[in-house]
């Protein structure tokens, strides 16, 4: 609710309105803190900052895994999704990347009804100008730029790009935390004047087009899912509707203009010095990189439904706006485009997230907790998932109640946390399926069955999810119950027509979904009365029974990591040869020649996948040298 009169003190108090905000709030608030949201203008509540797009590989799990804890990102997506797609269906569903592009405009609106009505949270509008400790170093309030102090017992600061953020576009500067707004100037000066190890980080945005003048005739269309997928676990279908989106290129024109003024990009002249997200580079680092290249894909997404305004996702620039210009009308289908807003790099203050636990509660100060971007983090999705996780562990704390920690083992949540607060960031973070060891079990589809028990144990799941979350776990456990009782011979399988080894042995209907070439539709054929199954259980059933084998294996797998974290890696040893490294990792890892397991995981960009293959090369050249020394002599 927003609120005029607020009272002068609450449980929580949450400092910023983003992604990352909202989750915080109306965690605290789901727990039944008195909790207040603190932001600089209630219009800009779920503003997208950059692109209109939630999910894609790794954070489609993030965001279901929000949802799952009763969070309020996937609810807002759904309602906002104009295009919905999931990305990877040709490989296996553990990598399986949910993701919608957004209507600015519902996501906004979605996202400031559920904000502004919301129990037990009040909404103000101010900027923070300091942080208040009481006498033993605790957080105690936070002091509004009126001059009014609110008291709190936790806080969680949320600040995304606007801690003593700075716009450059070309040569051009302007304090800002995003276009129009005001940095927050004194909240950074005040967190580097408690102590906290800081640092630099950058990011930046395309331009914005105008749909009416793009040739949209020599651009590739590209449809989304039918039926859509949604988001939220609360939801069955999507009403929104859908549109498509196109792709184009970048041409050698393109490249030529951008090599030609690259000395005027601040990331090249240095005027930046800090760090921007390697997984989301701006054009000019591709041309730079990518030198080999001869064009680069371009996502032509609309921003709304009724909006004209085109988002060119892949064109991240810093550019001043007469190369802006040139380039762009170099591009396929661009060469009368009108831009309404020029691309930008955003620089921003960043905690080191090692002053964390995890919890995110700050090491130094007891009771502040950090989330989003502050961590040096990037993406909205990675940005929500620690509000959520932020937000409980304030409410819990002002409470005095016990604190709420994912382990990386069961949350895509847990691994991002984990990584945080244990190596630190050299870079802005992403999320990618790659970090989890154990991916095979944290599937987008099964986040809820991860995560909500764990929610409602704790008390942030509403009545409403707990019944829908009980209602499909019952309908699964009974349908896959049916399915082990349903059993076949090989040989009374054969009169269906399908082969498999004719050992005797009898197999389960669930068993049989083990086989790719066997799916739903040919064991109803065999037992019609499976047709009773929903498709969303059908599919559940389908996955689980798919990596039912590889998932003990896998654990196995990082067991035997865990153990054997001393094995020593050979001083001479071919990282080349390595199956499964990228060849970004074989290059640190010949540069560092890690004396071990342990050593090797410390290198930034070493995910556990990798560990695993490292494993299972040396092992394997270990067993095989005695039979080379006994083939030689």
């Amino acid at each position: 609710m927003q609120n005029s009169g607020y009272p002068q003190k609450f449980d929580v108090i949450v400092v910023g309105g983003g992604h990352a905000g909202a989750e915080a709030a109306t965690a605290s608030a789901r727990l039944g803190a008195k909790t207040a949201l603190v932001t600089h203008k209630i219009e800009t509540l779920g503003e997208m900052s950059c692109n209109p797009a939630f999910g894609g590989l790794g954070k489609g799990h993030l965001v279901r895994e929000i949802d799952a804890l009763d969070g309020v990102m996937g609810l807002c997506a759904d309602a906002a999704g104009i295009q919905f797609r999931m990305l990877n269906k040709s490989k296996g569903p553990a990598v399986w990347g949910p993701r919608a592009q957004a209507d600015r405009k519902l996501y906004r609106q979605a996202m400031q009804n559920i904000l502004l009505n919301y129990p037990n949270l009040a909404v103000i509008p101010a900027q923070v100008e300091d942080i208040i400790l009481d006498s033993s170093g605790r957080i105690a309030g936070i002091e509004i730029d009126s001059g009014a102090v609110l008291s709190c017992g936790a806080l969680v600061i949320t600040t995304g790009t606007f801690l003593r953020g700075l716009i450059h576009q070309g040569e051009n500067k302007t304090p800002a935390g995003r276009v129009g707004e005001k940095p927050a100037v004194r909240l950074g000066e005040t967190l580097q004047r408690l102590g906290f190890m800081m640092g630099r980080l950058k990011t930046g945005t395309p331009a914005r087009l105008d749909a009416k003048s793009i040739d949209w005739s020599v651009t590739e269309q590209q449809p989304g899912d039918n039926p859509p997928t949604p988001f939220s676990f609360l939801n069955t279908e999507i009403t929104t509707p859908q549109i498509p989106c196109h792709i184009t290129h970048t041409t050698a024109e393109t490249h030529q203009v951008i090599r030609d003024n690259l000395h005027r990009s601040p990331m090249y002249s240095g005027q930046i010095e800090s760090t921007g997200p390697r997984y989301c580079p701006s054009i000019e680092d591709k041309i730079v990189r990518f030198a080999d290249k001869s064009h680069h894909q371009i996502f032509l997404e609309p921003e709304g439904l009724d909006d004209d305004t085109i988002y060119p996702n892949g064109i991240s620039t810093s550019l001043p706006v007469d190369v802006q210009d040139k380039f762009l009308c170099s591009i396929n289908g661009l060469k009368d485009v009108v831009v309404k807003r020029y691309g930008y790099a955003i620089e921003y203050d960043y905690v080191d997230p090692r002053e964390l636990y995890p919890t995110l509660q700050t090491k130094k100060i007891p009771g502040l907790f950090l989330a989003g971007q502050i961590n040096g983090t990037t993406g909205y999705e990675e940005a929500g998932a620690q509000g959520i996780l932020a937000g409980l562990n304030a409410a819990l704390l002002a409470a005095g109640s016990e604190e709420f920690i994912l382990s990386r083992t069961g949350s895509y949540i847990g691994v991002m946390i984990d990584d945080l607060t244990t190596r630190g960031v050299t870079e802005p973070y992403r999320m990618f399926t790659s970090r989890a060891e154990y991916r095979l079990s944290l599937r987008a589809d099964n986040a809820d069955q991860r995560l909500t028990p764990l929610g409602i144990k704790i008390g942030c799941v509403s009545s409403i999810r707990s019944d829908i979350f009980d209602n499909k776990i019952n309908d699964l456990n009974n349908s896959k119950a049916r399915m082990q009782n349903l059993q076949i011979t090989p040989n009374q399988l054969e009169s269906f027509g399908v082969q498999i080894n004719r050992d005797g042995i009898r197999r389960s209907a669930f068993d049989l979904l083990r086989y790719k070439e066997i799916g739903f539709e040919k064991l109803q054929e065999i037992w019609p009365e499976l047709a009773q199954i929903v498709p969303a259980i059908r599919e559940q059933i389908s996955i689980e029974a798919l990596y039912s084998g590889y998932i003990d294996r896998q654990e196995a797998d990082i067991r035997s990591t865990q153990r054997d974290e001393n094995l020593k890696l050979p001083v001479d040893m071919d990282y080349a040869a390595v199956g499964g490294l990228s060849a970004e990792l074989i290059a640190k890892l010949s540069k560092a020649r890690p004396v071990n397991i342990a050593a090797a995981s410390k290198i930034s960009g070493i995910t556990p996948a990798s560990i695993v293959n490292l494993l299972r090369y040396v092992k394997k050249q270990q067993r095989r040298k005695p039979k080379v020394e006994n083939e030689a002599a």
